[in-house]
C-alpha cells in the first residue's frame, strides 16, 4: 500500500503541496482531480521520489520511499511523467525495452523479452515498434512510452496525465488498458487527469485537491456530486446518470 503522510512542498514563500495525507487503495485506480495549480502533478512526483517533500513522510509496502535503493524502487513503482524528451535515437521496441532496465540492467533475458512483447501487444504497437520515437505522432509516443510504463511490470503505476495529445478513440483505449491493468494483473494506480468524464467513468476512487490541500476523497460515486465538484473547480455542474455511470455537464 502507498500512504501519504503530512506530505508538504514548498518553493521559497509558496506552498504547493499543504499537509496532504491519504492512502492509495491497492489493486484500484485513484484519480487526482483538481484545478491547475491545485498540486496533484507535485504531489505525484513526491510519491515516486522525483521531488522532495520538505516535511512528511511516503511509505511503499511499510517502508519508507526514502530508505528505497533507485533500483529497488523502481521494481515497486513505475511513472509516467507529463513531458518526455528523448535525446536518443531509439525505435519504438527499444524505448520499451527501457522499461526493463531495473530487473536486466541492459542485458535482456528471454523474460525481459517477453515482457516487452506483451507491451507492445497491449499497447497495440506492434505495426510501429521498429519505427523510431521522434518519427511518431504525438498519441503514438504517448502508447509508446506508456508501454515502457507497462513493461517495468510495477505493482504501483503513477501516470501524469497519461491522456495528453491523445484523440477520443485512443483516450478511451488508454483507459480501458488501465482497468485491465487492475483487474487482471492487480496493479494499482494513480492517475494526474483533467477530463472529470474520464475520472468518473474508469476511476474507483477520486482525490480532490485544491490550494495543495484535499478537499474530499473517496469513492467516485461519492465524489461525483454538483456541490463537492463545484468546490472544487469554481464552476456549476450537473449530474447525468446513465447506464449505472455518472457523467458531469459543466457546459449548461
Amino acid at each position: 500500500m502507498i500512504s501519504v503522510d503530512s506530505v508538504t512542498k514548498t518553493y521559497s514563500d509558496h506552498t504547493v503541496v499543504d499537509r496532504v495525507s491519504m492512502q492509495i487503495p491497492e489493486g484500484k485506480i485513484t484519480s487526482l482531480i483538481g484545478a491547475n495549480g491545485a498540486g496533484k502533478s507535485t504531489l505525484l512526483s513526491i510519491v515516486s521520489r522525483l521531488l522532495k517533500q520538505n516535511n512528511g513522510d511516503v511509505m511503499i509496502n511499510d517502508k519508507n520511499l526514502d530508505s528505497y535503493k533507485s533500483r529497488a524502487l523502481a521494481k515497486e513503482l513505475s511513472i509516467l511523467k507529463q513531458s518526455n524528451h528523448l535525446e536518443l535515437k531509439l525505435t519504438v521496441r527499444e524505448l520499451i525495452g527501457f522499461g526493463r532496465f531495473p530487473y536486466s540492467q541492459g542485458k535482456l533475458t528471454q523474460q525481459d523479452k517477453l515482457k516487452i512483447d506483451e507491451a507492445i501487444e497491449f499497447l497495440d504497437l506492434r505495426d510501429i515498434q521498429h519505427k523510431y520515437v521522434d518519427e511518431l505522432s504525438g498519441g503514438q509516443k504517448q502508447r509508446a512510452f506508456l508501454a515502457l510504463v507497462v513493461a517495468q511490470d510495477t505493482d504501483y503505476i503513477l501516470l501524469d496525465e497519461p491522456l495528453n495529445n491523445l484523440d477520443m478513440k485512443h483516450s478511451v483505449q488508454i483507459m480501458k488498458r488501465l482497468e485491465q491493468l487492475c483487474r487482471e494483473k492487480g496493479k494499482t494506480i494513480i492517475i494526474v487527469i483533467h477530463e472529470i468524464n474520464f475520472a468518473s467513468h474508469y476511476s474507483d476512487y477520486i482525490v480532490a485537491m485544491k490550494n495543495g490541500k484535499i478537499l474530499h476523497s473517496g469513492a467516485t460515486q461519492d465524489i461525483m456530486n454538483p456541490k463537492i465538484l463545484g468546490e472544487v473547480f469554481d464552476i456549476d455542474f450537473e449530474i447525468i446518470h446513465k447506464s449505472g455511470k455518472q457523467i458531469c455537464n459543466y457546459f449548461y
